[in-house]
């Protein structure tokens, strides 16, 4: 199953499905209205996708969305899950767009949760993120980023207690999404449960 970010289609994610068909796997798009339905809407239309076994592959807010999902829903029967610079430690510039009258709306029903981000993980499913290090995008007008970022998320608000593993690569937010290097950790986490070889010399979870 794969979810795309916020403002994204779920068209964003074939690419990382087409990488996912030719390793096997049979990838299924999930799309959704982030912005006009909200998380409350959205959580129990994803549950019910993932009542069959499956993995998850999740881009920014996707991530966010799929690891509350399944603290809701913690019988659902997902193995894995990638997140691919999703802030689910709360984001800065989510916080500081949320600020603006425009902002605010842009954000719609989903600016709490972007803002807020997940509880520390101790569910089921083994979770892996692999962050960008390469700061191009409009978020860092919006917020103030404490180390590197993909321009959008920083590495910090990308780690969580209690996941399986982390891995930084030399992405933006939105090239995280044509990362060749991004789709081969995916897929190494999902056969593996893990990413192989020191990516991030901070360990899961922690606040660098």
């Amino acid at each position: 199953m794969l979810l795309p970010g916020l403002w994204l289609p779920r068209a964003s994610m074939r690419w990382h499905a087409h990488r996912l068909r030719q390793a096997g796997y049979a990838p299924h798009l999930f799309g959704y209205a982030p912005v006009t339905r909200g998380p409350d809407a959205v959580i129990p239309a994803l549950a019910e996708a993932l009542r069959t076994p499956t993995d998850v592959v999740a881009h920014s807010l996707g991530g966010l969305l799929a690891l509350r999902t399944l603290q809701r829903y913690p019988d659902l029967p997902v193995g894995r899950v990638v997140c691919l610079g999703s802030p689910l430690a709360g984001s800065a510039a989510a916080e500081g767009l949320a600020s603006r009258a425009l902002g605010a709306a842009c954000l719609g029903r989903s600016a709490d949760l972007l803002r807020a981000g997940c509880r520390d993980w101790h569910g089921r499913a083994q979770v892996g993120v692999v962050a960008g290090d390469r700061p191009m995008g409009l978020g860092q007008m919006f917020g103030q980023f404490p180390g590197p970022s993909d321009g959008t998320v920083a590495v910090t608000e990308t780690r969580l207690p209690g996941l399986s593993d982390h891995a930084v690569i030399p992405a933006s937010h939105s090239g995280l999404l044509f990362s060749d290097e991004a789709a081969q950790l995916a897929l190494q986490f999902l056969g593996e449960g893990r990413f192989g070889g020191p990516r991030d010399p901070s360990p899961p979870g922690a606040v660098a």
